[in-house]
């Protein structure tokens, strides 16, 4: 029997998938990839380092595709997974950031926050440039927020942390930012 990816919906390319159709769970990241990659680069700060990131979130999905229990969206699932890659492959380089940037007051960090948001080639390289000096739990969460789009809660439960202590990365997450963007 022939199978039409292209036509079929999340649910059925999962079962699919599931089943270890591979060109399923093709079809169902396919949507996704775009987003993948970039909480993989805002995390990494680095694009070699975030496409080996993306490549073993791809693989882990692949592997724990059966894993998936449909509690959240799919995409918010593979973007947890981004998540935890890209922190482990930044945690393996131990990068150095920034002493304690984030618990510093910043009074720009308005100006930050839609800087993050801007598409012009010298702002995404400034906040490229901030994201990494960021500490990778701050940066992790504030990309989550603002690039995956995921909830304060999501994000709590993709870093198994309390959901006040997610508030409070994001926040210091912004006001490190804001400090950095102002320099």
């Amino acid at each position: 029997m022939r199978r039409d990816y292209g036509g079929a919906d999340e649910a059925v390319l999962l079962r699919w998938a599931v089943a270890g159709d591979d060109r399923a769970f093709a079809a169902l990241v396919e949507p996704h990839g775009r987003k993948l990659r970039a909480v993989c680069l805002r995390i990494a700060a680095d694009e070699q380092l975030a496409q080996d990131a993306a490549q073993d979130a791809l693989l882990a999905a692949w592997r724990n595709i059966a894993s998936f229990e449909g509690r959240a969206r799919f995409s918010t699932w593979l973007c947890q997974i981004a998540h935890n890659a890209a922190l482990a492959m930044v945690r393996r380089q131990q990068a150095d950031p920034v002493d304690d940037i984030a618990a510093q007051r910043g009074t720009q960090v308005a100006k930050a926050h839609a800087a993050m948001g801007s598409d012009t080639v010298d702002d995404v390289h400034a906040v490229r440039w901030a994201l990494g000096k960021l500490p990778p739990d701050f940066r992790a969460a504030l990309v989550l927020r603002e690039y995956g789009g995921l909830s304060y809660q999501e994000i709590a439960d993709a870093q198994d942390i309390a959901l006040d202590t997610v508030k409070s990365r994001i926040s210091r997450a912004r006001q490190g930012m804001a400090l950095l963007l102002a320099s």
